[in-house]
């Protein structure tokens, strides 16, 4: 048997197992989503399409709703985190274009280009809009994780204290966030160094210094990915809190 095929069986059944009916519609959505980027990967070859940063973010809220109210319904912890994550990926689209063309890592660094020498690299495609679509597609994730990190908790803060004005519920919020944004930070650079580690072993290989190393493109090009995604993970905890605290109250005000 195909290794993907039984690893993504035994996926399935341990979230079948352990997550029962939202385990399946978990594990349904990665596929969705998948399907989702293939399908806007596609559309970006043709040089008549929309340019591939509206592409992706047209993709992101396809993501971030197939994610959020596919698995979890629609229901207002959801709504919060959705339209949390929308505002965080919009506030950090213009960080990310000026970081992209200022730093330069679109396009291929040296390494990769003895493997490409015999391909034209004549595409029509604009590739710092590549760069920065990349760059947005590696934040999304941590973006919604932490996004429904901060607005679930809340939520049940304010069903348990239905009397918490807005103000404590933000602190609560706050509080939350700071718990989450050591360990959130922390995994995504734990997964950028254990995705990395061939690549640092192969510059190490190739004679590289340290400062070789960080300034190579294939190397700052990952890097920068992660640290802008940090950068959202940190954003985001502010922007959910306020608009859960805000949302929370206000719906229980016109409830009354």
């Amino acid at each position: 048997m195909n290794v993907l095929v039984l690893l993504s069986i035994i996926l399935f059944v341990l979230m079948t197992l352990i997550g029962g009916k939202k385990g399946v519609k978990t594990f349904i959505a990665l596929f969705l989503n998948f399907g989702v980027l293939l399908i806007t990967i596609l559309i970006m070859n043709d040089p008549n399409a929309s340019p591939p940063v509206l592409l992706t973010l047209i993709a992101c809220v396809i993501i971030s709703m197939i994610t959020l109210f596919f698995i979890h319904e629609v229901n207002s912890k959801m709504l919060v985190a959705f339209f949390s994550t929308i505002a965080t990926t919009l506030l950090l689209l213009f960080l990310i274009l000026i970081i992209t063309e200022r730093s330069m890592i679109q396009g291929f660094g040296p390494e990769e280009s003895d493997g490409l020498y015999i391909f034209s690299l004549s595409i029509s495609l604009d590739f710092v809009e590549i760069a920065t679509s990349v760059i947005i597609m590696s934040t999304i994730g941590a973006i919604l994780d932490t996004a429904v990190a901060i607005s679930s908790p809340m939520k049940e803060i304010h069903i348990q204290n239905p009397t918490i004005n807005r103000k404590d519920l933000f602190k609560a919020g706050m509080t939350i966030g700071r718990d989450i944004l050591g360990t959130s930070t922390n995994t995504l650079f734990f997964a950028f160094f254990g995705g990395y580690l061939g690549l640092l072993i192969w510059l190490k290989d190739l004679d590289y210094s340290v400062g070789e190393m960080i300034n190579a493109k294939v190397f700052s090009a990952e890097l920068i990915a992660i640290l802008i995604a940090n950068t959202g993970i940190a954003l985001v905890i502010p922007i959910a809190a306020a608009m859960s605290a805000y949302y929370y109250v206000l719906k229980q005000t016109k409830e009354k």
